[in-house]
């Protein structure tokens, strides 16, 4: 059972930056596509951006393009979002999940394995 933890939530004022960090406590993630998801109170959860195995296929939704970034860290078996010109519409729990597609660039249309999630405040 593949468990996962995410940080770097907090909050922060319009415009501001955050790094959320997805990790499998030691495990080699080298084998799992990894998607972030996030949900807000009301809203349904809302697939914000995948990595493939091999890092080689990246996707954003439309909201997040141009200011969020996916990206790992084989060595660290650690997977990232780095975020940038936060709104308030991007608060909510933030999660990561990971699906096993072996060393490719698959990415899943579901995801097996999930995070807890980390809570990301956006406001003045």
């Amino acid at each position: 059972q593949l468990q996962l933890v995410e940080s770097g939530g907090a909050s922060v004022q319009p415009g501001g930056s955050l790094t959320l960090s997805c990790d499998a406590n030691g495990i080699a993630l080298d084998y799992y596509a990894i998607g972030w998801f996030r949900q807000a109170p009301g809203k349904e959860r809302e697939r914000v951006s995948e990595i493939s195995a091999r890092g080689g296929v990246t996707k954003y939704a439309d909201s997040v393009k141009g200011r969020f970034t996916i990206s790992r860290d084989s060595a660290k078996s650690t997977v990232y979002l780095r975020m940038n010109s936060l709104q308030p519409e991007d608060a909510g729990v933030y999660r990561c999940a990971a699906d096993r597609l072996g060393f490719s660039d698959f990415l899943p249309d579901e995801y097996t394995y999930w995070g807890q999630g980390t809570q990301v405040t956006v406001s003045s």
